[in-house]
């Protein structure tokens, strides 16, 4: 009851994202749905090759869901809330039910919508339009059709709580500013007969610090290390590109490896491995060109606003790193998707442009939902600047700049990307 009125209570943007969630879940359990239908009508032929198709929109589904529950502001940890039971593990546990609501949710809509558009459920518009195609002359199996929109919540929800399970605390010595791997002292009361101790002998008085640099406490925080993904996803890119293009080069692969979902043509298996292979290495190789943007942005004498600019997005590497090579990732997977229809294939059908929009749309939501927990999480720092007397504008112009860099780094790698990986496909 406790996550019913959290969510009940919460920010209007917050519900709109909880329902845009529900909304992504709703058109992948459709499109699970439609399999199902369409392995009624075929049994055999293929279905389970549709199947796996439906793994693209499950996962952007679930990243997004799982972005959405990081961002919740009813689930994150606040002073006072541990002493009323609401600790790290308790609102873990809110943020897992929330996600499994609005999941929920989304899966139940599809469900109904989909038996309407069967013709079982009357009373509405466009009662029974797809009777043909959704095996309307077949009784429907509850088990597997439950079983399928069940796989979007549970994933989500299991997702929701493994990212944002409680991780170790540090004592309160290690908090108040003792080094890593260093004993804490308990504080004890002078004794009365201290200073008749001898003086001889190295003294165990604690030495005032000397400056904020060399006090652990209050000196200004290192650089976040690099991100160690970068050579990894450049090295998956090149495999990926490599087998794309040694497979739709090869006089070996079928054209009909993998048929797309509401089309009657396919692709080359080989060619859909290498589209996993460069989207894997875009994602792995994003937080590290995240923060090499950071490190140009701060090279040849930087500015105060250069500097700015550059160490949040050193910070924020990791935060909005992955998302982005998401994006970059479904971009070039996009344009490669219009060369290959550009030709003498048939069009895309109806299904693979829901897929395709769900997961386009679930990438853009994605960056934003990130964007909006970076926001957050540097809410302390932009604060005390402004208290410090920064006027907005540097803070605006950090923003754009930050903005400009990453587009100036993401933008032609995913041009070349794409062009790479649709030059195999081209007649």
């Amino acid at each position: 009851m406790l996550a019913f009125r959290l969510a009940r209570g919460a920010h209007p943007v917050v519900q709109l994202r909880r329902l845009l969630v529900a909304a992504a879940s709703a058109g992948t359990g459709f499109l699970l749905l439609c399999t199902l239908a369409y392995a009624m009508e075929h049994p055999g032929a293929g279905a389970g090759l549709r199947l796996a198709w439906c793994a693209a929109p499950v996962a952007a589904t679930v990243y997004f869901a799982v972005a959405v529950a990081r961002t919740d502001p009813g689930t994150r940890p606040r002073s006072g809330l541990s002493a009323v039971g609401l600790g790290p593990g308790r609102l873990m546990v809110l943020a897992t039910i929330s996600t499994a609501v609005a999941c929920t949710l989304g899966s139940m809509l599809a469900l109904l919508f989909f038996l309407h558009l069967r013709g079982d459920v009357s009373g509405f518009p466009f009662d029974g339009s797809a009777a043909d195609l959704l095996a309307a002359d077949q009784p429907l199996p509850v088990a597997a059709a439950l079983t399928l929109l069940a796989v979007v919540p549970l994933a989500a929800s299991a997702a929701s709580a493994f990212v944002l399970r409680p991780h170790a605390t540090k004592t309160a010595a290690g908090a108040a500013g003792t080094p890593r791997g260093a004993k804490a002292r308990p504080a004890t009361a002078p004794r009365p007969d201290a200073e008749a101790a001898p003086e001889s002998g190295p003294s165990t008085r604690p030495e005032p610090s000397t400056g904020p640099g060399t006090d652990p406490a209050t000196g200004p925080a290192a650089p976040a290390p690099p991100p160690s993904g970068l050579p990894w996803g450049v090295a998956l890119l090149a495999a990926g590109l490599a087998v794309e293009t040694y497979t739709s080069r090869s006089g070996t692969a079928p054209r009909t490896g993998l048929p797309l979902p509401g089309s009657a043509d396919g692709s080359p298996a080989g060619v859909l491995a290498g589209w996993a292979l460069t989207a894997l290495g875009l994602v792995l190789a994003g937080p590290g060109l995240t923060y090499l943007c950071g490190r140009l942005l701060q090279a040849v004498r930087p500015g105060a606003l250069r500097l700015l600019a550059g160490r949040v997005l050193q910070e924020e590497a990791r935060r909005i790193g992955r998302p982005l090579g998401v994006l970059c990732a479904v971009a070039s997977g996009a344009y490669a998707s219009i060369v290959l229809y550009a030709g003498p294939r048939p069009e895309a059908g109806p299904l693979t442009t829901l897929g395709v929009l769900l997961v386009g749309g679930c990438a853009v939501l994605t960056l934003a939902t990130a964007s909006v927990e970076a926001r957050q999480a540097r809410s302390e720092t932009t604060s005390a600047l402004l208290r410090l007397g920064a006027p907005a504008t540097v803070l605006r112009g950090s923003a754009a700049l930050r903005a400009g860099a990453l587009l100036a780094v993401f933008g032609p790698l995913t041009w070349v990307v794409a062009q790479l990986a649709a030059l195999p496909l081209t007649p």
